[in-house]
C-alpha cells in the first residue's frame, strides 16, 4: 500500500516526520533510482527506497513510553549544545523513539515517548484537546492565586483556554497548585504563572490523558500496554 514517504521513514525508525521533510528537500532520499519530492507516495512492498544510498529497514514495531523526565535534560534526541537529552534515559529501550511534546529543561515528569508518528501526532492535534496535569510549586502573592490563573485567557495577545486550577498545599507566600490545560502553548503554565505575579520553583506534569505519572521513579521508564496507549484516544 501506498503511503507518503515521510510516513515511511519515520515507521521505519529513521527520522521524525518532521525531519523526513528536510530529508526529502535534501535530496536523501531516493524511489527506484530516483531523487524522492516533498509528498510523494511509495510502496514499500513494491518500490525501492534508500535513504543516504541505504535501504529503508522493515517497519519497526510499535513501542509507547512513559518517562518521568527529571530536571535539566532536554526533550530532543540530540542538542548542539552539549546539554543533557532524554535519548539518553530511554538508550536502552531497543527502538528509536522521539518525543511526543516537550518539557522544558527545568521542567519535569510525565513525557511520552514512540516511534509510532501517527498516535504521537493525535496526541499532538489540538482538536483532540489532551488534557495535561501538572503541580506547580509557586511563590509570591499566593493568596487567590487560583481564581487568578483560571481567569487567564490571553497570553501576550494569544488566546488560550482556561484552566483548571486546584490548590493542594499553601503556606504564607507559597503555594503548590494542580494546573490542568487542554493546549499545549509554549511554556504556558510558567506564562500564565508569571502573568499572575507568580515565581515558579518547580513544574512537574503528573498526567497526560488517561495515564498518570504515579510512582516512577525521576530518569526511569516503563512501556506502556496497548490498553494504554489506546485510551490516548488511538488505538495503536
Amino acid at each position: 500500500m501506498e503511503e507518503r514517504l515521510q510516513k515511511l521513514l519515520s515507521a521505519a525508525g529513521v527520522c521524525s516526520r518532521r525531519t523526513a521533510e528536510t530529508y526529502l528537500i535534501a535530496g536523501r532520499v531516493t524511489v527506484n533510482g530516483q531523487t524522492a519530492h516533498l509528498g510523494q507516495r511509495a510502496d514499500p512492498d513494491r518500490d525501492e527506497i534508500l535513504v543516504d544510498g541505504h535501504p529503508l529497514a522493515p517497519r519497526a514495531e510499535a513501542v509507547y513510553i512513559l518517562l518521568n523526565k527529571p530536571r535539566g535534560y532536554v526533550s530532543t534526541l540530540s542538542d548542539e549544545r552539549g546539554r543533557r537529552t532524554v535519548a539518553e534515559l530511554v538508550a536502552d529501550c531497543g527502538s528509536r523513539v522521539y518525543p511526543v511534546g516537550r518539557l522544558d529543561l527545568d521542567s519535569e515528569g510525565l513525557l511520552l515517548l514512540t516511534n509510532d508518528g501517527a498516535w504521537a501526532q493525535h496526541l499532538l492535534h489540538p482538536k483532540h484537546e489532551v488534557e495535561k496535569t501538572y503541580h506547580v510549586s509557586v511563590f509570591g502573592p499566593v493568596a487567590g492565586a487560583a481564581a487568578r490563573l483560571a481567569a487567564v485567557t490571553d497570553l501576550e495577545g494569544e488566546p488560550i483556554r482556561p484552566a483548571r486550577v486546584e490548590v493542594l498545599r499553601e503556606t504564607p507566600g507559597t503555594a503548590v497548585l494542580a494546573v490542568t490545560i487542554h493546549e499545549g502553548k509554549n511554556r504556558q503554565v510558567r506564562r500564565m504563572c508569571a502573568q499572575c505575579g507568580l515565581t515558579v520553583k518547580r513544574l512537574r506534569r503528573v498526567r497526560e490523558g488517561a495515564l498518570e505519572l504515579g510512582d516512577l521513579p525521576p530518569g526511569k521508564w516503563r512501556y506502556l500496554t496497548q490498553d494504554e496507549a489506546g485510551a490516548l484516544g488511538v488505538t495503536p
